[in-house]
């Protein structure tokens, strides 16, 4: 196989230790940093320290034998279990079994597969290889997974049984996690053992993998576009998980049951549930699918401590009678934490009241920024929390500034701007994608979310609005701009806009505006069909209008919020939470 490169690795911003050495009482002292204008705030936080020499496998299993007969990972459904000492051992066999197979650093491998036991190890092993770890969605169509394939210039293939049929067409090696066995594919269990046989003695800690080495490229659709892959190395994931587990005491080590719901493919997935619960010696409950029995039992039986969870979950929680067939006094349950959607005022009240032992944490990241950047902080050990509806204060180690989005000038507190973080976390730019990387980092390494925010007197931050055109379906992102495509690849499709419309269920739906040309004999939902046969389910348009134009700026952009205001015109007003 050939050497796979990262040599351009965009315009990432990594700092030294001894950069970020500030210590602030005050979180909204300004620091005038670049020039007497600018309005930097960091965090009201010492700076954490970040090992300089460990990769994140290394990081993350570091003391593992101290903890080798602890349970690492365990499905809620099967009870399949994975200890300490398990982990450590099939992460190494991997990372053997994958060299001797060829991989050499730098190669991606692709991971198709839902929420698994095995997720964790196969990630980590292709990390300690000195591969980089690509996770895609498995509902994904068939023709969107080979896209990420493509984009990524993957090596090989890690799915299982359920999802071979869509990718024995790619043209690369497939490994198959299961007891199926598939004639073209190499199975998990065998492979594993072939690492055994790759060499005695051999630590896979040895590999000359350096913490600059990409070692994640998951896809993000970013401010605006299709998606796109995100370069992570070692380095940027450990600084993150150093920053946003900097209030976890010795006493919490080993002590936290976490949910592992949260697709395990998402960077919070893997680097904010299994990469920070093994960091912390904890115990990852794992869930492949959404299911509220299954949910609460899990919750209890494992004795759950800390559940990530999106909000139209915590609206089944409030909402759906199924709740109260479980004994909630069972319940270990300290905190949940939402991060992938905002979460409505009524609905968090709702919950406090129905579960007033469990706090509701919401948290704020990126992709593009390794994952946390904003949290409320650790409700495990009566830490400092920012105030409700807030997405947190600021971590250690990083810098905030908002922006005028027109003008390009940093804000004071309390004003309305472009949030932008700087620090080692940020990503080293899209994969062969300069020009959106230098849109997105700028040449002083600021990265430019596209949210609009401000911070207040006490330095917690609030997210106001977009600049992006994401939608966020149940916490997945749909970018409008990606449907758009597909609409007008139909041959009776003259112009289209998609734009998100509220949703009590799932947050924002997909809603198109289309423009059909005059001979054209298909009616809306033949169109929605049309767009759902090309696309992941979560992508799908939900509402489909027919309109004679498109309204557009002078420039020729799409008005989304007019059009936007007209289609929620006709749509009922929201529910009450009781």
């Amino acid at each position: 196989m050939s050497q796979f490169s990262f040599l351009n690795k965009g315009q990432g911003y990594t700092p030294s230790i001894h950069s970020l050495q500030i210590t602030m009482e005050n979180p909204t002292q300004v620091q005038h940093s670049e020039d007497e204008d600018e309005h930097i705030f960091r965090s009201k936080y010492p700076p954490v320290s970040v090992p300089d020499n460990l990769t994140l496998p290394e990081f993350v299993l570091q003391d593992a034998e101290l903890y080798a007969g602890k349970v690492a990972f365990v499905e809620a459904v099967s009870g399949k279990s994975y200890t300490y000492r398990d982990v450590v051992r099939d992460t190494r066999r991997f990372a053997k079994a994958l060299r001797s197979l060829g991989l050499r650093k730098g190669h991606v491998v692709l991971v198709l597969l839902p929420n698994i036991a095995e997720y964790g190890i196969v990630a980590l092993g292709i990390m300690a290889a000195g591969g980089v770890f690509s996770g895609a969605n498995p509902a994904s169509h068939p023709s969107e997974i080979k896209k990420q394939a493509y984009a990524a210039n993957a090596k090989l293939i890690v799915t299982n049984g359920p999802n071979y049929e869509k990718v024995k067409n790619l043209e690369q090696p497939v490994v198959v996690i299961g007891e199926e066995h598939i004639e073209d594919a190499t199975n998990w269990d065998e492979l594993l053992e072939a690492g055994d046989r790759a060499g005695t003695g051999t630590r896979f800690t040895k590999e000359e993998v350096l913490q600059s080495d990409l070692c994640a490229l998951p896809f993000s659709s970013g401010t605006t576009g299709i998606s796109k892959g995100v370069m992570l190395t070692h380095r940027n994931l450990v600084a993150n998980l150093c920053s946003s587990l900097f209030s976890v005491g010795s006493e919490m080590i080993g002590e936290v049951t976490t949910l592992g719901l949260i697709p395990f493919f998402h960077i919070y997935g893997i680097t904010g549930i299994c990469c920070a619960t093994l960091r912390n010696k904890g115990k990852v409950v794992v869930m492949n699918r959404f299911d509220l029995r299954t949910f609460l039992n899990a919750l209890i039986t494992q004795e759950v401590t800390f559940a990530p969870i999106v909000p139209p979950i915590i609206l089944a929680l409030v909402k759906n009678p199924i709740v109260e067939e479980f004994d909630l006094s069972k319940l270990k349950l300290r905190a949940i934490m939402t991060a992938a959607a905002p979460l409505a005022p009524e609905l968090l009240a709702s919950f406090e009241n129905k579960f007033p032992g469990v706090q509701v944490q919401e948290a704020y990241g990126l992709t593009e920024h390794s994952c946390i950047t904003l949290t409320h902080g650790n409700p495990m050990k009566g830490h400092d929390t920012a105030k409700k509806n807030s997405v947190g204060f600021i971590l250690p180690n990083l810098e905030i500034k908002f922006i005028d989005p027109d003008t390009s000038r940093s804000l004071p507190k309390n004003t309305p701007g472009e949030l932008c973080v700087r620090s080692q976390c940020v990503m080293q730019g899209y994969y062969k994608n300069k020009e959106e990387t230098n849109r997105t980092i700028d040449k002083n390494g600021w990265l430019h979310t596209g949210d609009i925010a401000y911070i207040d007197d006490d330095g917690d931050i609030f997210i106001v609005d977009r600049i992006k055109e994401l939608i966020k379906y149940k916490g997945f992102q749909v970018a409008p701009a990606e449907l758009e495509a597909i609409l007008l690849t139909h041959s009776s499709v003259e112009d289209t806009a998609v734009v998100p419309l509220p949703d009590e269920e799932a947050g924002e739906i997909p809603a198109a505006c289309v423009v059909m040309n005059p001979n054209a004999k298909e009616n809306e939902r033949d169109i929605m069909e049309y767009v759902a046969s090309n696309v992941a389910h979560y992508k799908k348009v939900r509402v489909l209008q027919f309109v004679g134009t498109i309204p557009k700026s002078p420039s020729g952009k799409i008005m989304r919020r007019l059009l936007k205001d007209k289609m929620m015109e006709n749509m009922p007003k929201p529910p009450s939470y009781s």
